[in-house]
């Protein structure tokens, strides 16, 4: 069960972005997330879902009018 959990840490690396700030998504409920105890926890598949629904493809190239 522990390969599927991530520390805040690992998980912030992974969006590449800063630990304060991913401890805040989570404090906010956009991530969900584990306490185990005083320690807390990212689902890995939460996580790679979140950055497959954040995923913009690439725009779409034409004249402008």
């Amino acid at each position: 069960m522990t390969e599927r959990l991530l520390t805040i840490p690992e998980a912030a690396r992974r969006l590449g972005i800063g630990t304060t700030l991913e401890y805040e998504k989570v404090g906010r409920g956009e991530l969900p997330h584990v306490r185990l105890g005083h320690a807390v926890r990212v689902l890995r598949q939460a996580l790679e879902a979140r950055i497959d629904k954040d995923t913009v493809g690439p725009r779409e190239t034409g004249t402008r009018t």
